[in-house]
């Protein structure tokens, strides 16, 4: 499926390459002999009106001693498809260095499996069509590419008992996606935490948390609710948000009581399928 580019995210990123370079008191020409990119690639840069390829952010990385900033930021600039909502959070989720999430009904995006994901997107009103799920499909399943460098984003997932008891997509799309996060548990390559049934009342019941922490930038967290999301960077507000994940994260099961409560479902499931 072909991508389209991502007009607005190019103008931020255009944006921060301006600052970091009138920031180093260089102008279009300086930058262009120190990155060996053309002015005009420059200034179509800076304007929004152009995406670099990796070479070129790679160039301005290094002329720019920006940390591998412009080439990490590159796929902030595809074109994926997302709720309108959503649309800053993921810009934020692709340069995170660490990053909690809560899920109160659903697995969270980035864990979903294939199946798991299409039972997903294919439900709400109005209906979709195959075409609009798939490509919601697309960037879903394409946003779990962080997870393949094993340092980071460094994730851990707090998760609802109520996530691993609703049987999204049938017994056997559920057993699928239980052992896919279990395998990411148990590489170590993610954390997992189990709010069981007994808990009750805590402190992230109205719904789903996103925390994110960056190389260069402030935290900032992100909410959600039903057609509704918000990316907050406020720092009062972001606190309240880190307070309120620990404060839950106290009432949740240890990592290893979590796979197994959750290794032990998905062999429910596994067994209700057959």
């Amino acid at each position: 499926m072909a991508i389209e580019d991502n007009p607005v995210s190019r103008a931020k990123y255009g944006e921060e390459l301006r600052r970091r370079r009138e920031t180093l008191g260089l102008t279009q020409e300086e930058l262009s002999e120190l990155s060996i990119i053309s002015r005009s690639q420059i200034a179509h840069i800076e304007a929004g009106r152009r995406r670099p390829d990796v070479d070129d952010a790679r160039r301005l990385d290094k002329a720019l001693n920006a940390g591998g900033f412009f080439e990490r930021f590159l796929p902030a600039l595809d074109g994926r498809v997302v709720a309108e909502h959503f649309e800053e959070a993921l810009e934020f989720e692709g340069q995170a260095t660490a990053i909690r999430v809560y899920g109160p009904k659903l697995v969270p995006g980035l864990l979903q499996t294939e199946a798991y994901a299409r039972a997903v997107l294919g439900s709400g009103h109005p209906p979709k069509t195959d075409e609009q799920r798939d490509k919601l499909l697309a960037t879903r399943l394409d946003r779990a590419r962080i997870l393949n460098n094993f340092h980071s984003p460094v994730v851990w997932t707090m998760l609802d008992e109520a996530v691993l008891r609703r049987p999204i997509g049938g017994p056997a799309v559920m057993c699928e996606q239980l052992r896919h996060i279990v395998a990411l548990g148990e590489s170590r390559r993610i954390r997992v935490h189990v709010l069981p049934y007994t808990v009750g009342v805590h402190a992230l019941l109205e719904g789903v948390v996103s925390l994110m922490w960056f190389q260069e930038l402030p935290p900032v967290a992100y909410v959600e609710g039903f057609k509704t999301g918000r990316v907050w960077e406020l720092p009062s507000v972001v606190r309240e948000c880190q307070v309120a994940y620990d404060h839950a994260l106290g009432d949740a099961l240890s990592h290893r009581k979590s796979l197994a409560l959750i290794r032990s479902v998905a062999e429910d499931y596994e067994h209700e399928a057959h």
